[in-house]
């Protein structure tokens, strides 16, 4: 099995902390984002990144490989065991894929001028807040999908100029517990690793 992305992507980043956390064998392969490698293009014709290679199968969309991951995997269990539960999550995962992280997507890459995109991605964390509070980790006792999703996004922020975590104690408790866990540290690539704003 073999994982291919750029070395500073929210998507790929999300992946490698399933992948740790499942302690999943893998090869990793690392490419410039503004220069894809010719290989790559014939696996993924949109480059879309990460793509994850098992034997004949290839996937690309950061949450069908989740999915694939944890179907594959299944322990430690990362989503909900039960049907309506983990259909939840789908709904969650769906909104902070297609909300949060396309913002934040959109601030890194796309934006000439990323001031509203910042707003609007500040002012949606901020009204979420009862939701990190209610449980240790996002709507939920133990450490799940979705915040291997949120955990990329919120360690890209504070160098970003979006005060979230100055703002709300809340938020940065919980980027705090998502942050210490063994499999975000080692899923910092060394460009990464200099995107955030927190002592590890």
């Amino acid at each position: 099995m073999t994982l291919i992305s750029p070395d500073d992507c929210i998507w790929s980043q999300s992946t490698r902390i399933v992948i740790l956390e499942k302690q999943i064998p893998i090869e990793l392969k690392f490419y410039d984002a503004n220069n894809p490698p010719d290989y790559l293009l014939e696996l993924n014709p949109n480059a879309l990144s990460p793509t994850l290679i098992d034997k004949e199968l290839i996937l690309y969309h950061v949450t069908i490989i989740m999915e694939y991951l944890e179907e594959r995997f299944p322990q430690p269990a990362l989503n909900k065991m039960d049907p309506i539960s983990r259909a939840n999550n789908r709904m969650i995962i769906k909104r902070v894929s297609d909300d949060w992280c396309q913002l934040l997507e959109n601030i890194l890459y796309h934006c000439e001028k990323p001031e509203q995109s910042k707003k609007i991605l500040t002012e949606s964390l901020l009204s979420a807040i009862p939701l990190f509070r209610a449980k240790k980790y996002f709507m939920s006792d133990t450490f799940t999908l979705i915040d291997c999703l949120l955990a990329p996004l919120l360690w890209r922020l504070p160098k970003l100029g979006i005060p979230v975590l100055e703002h709300s104690a809340d938020i940065r408790n919980y980027a705090q517990r998502v942050f210490s866990r063994p499999s975000f540290k080692d899923s910092l690539s060394p460009k990464e690793l200099k995107l955030g704003d927190f002592t590890l």
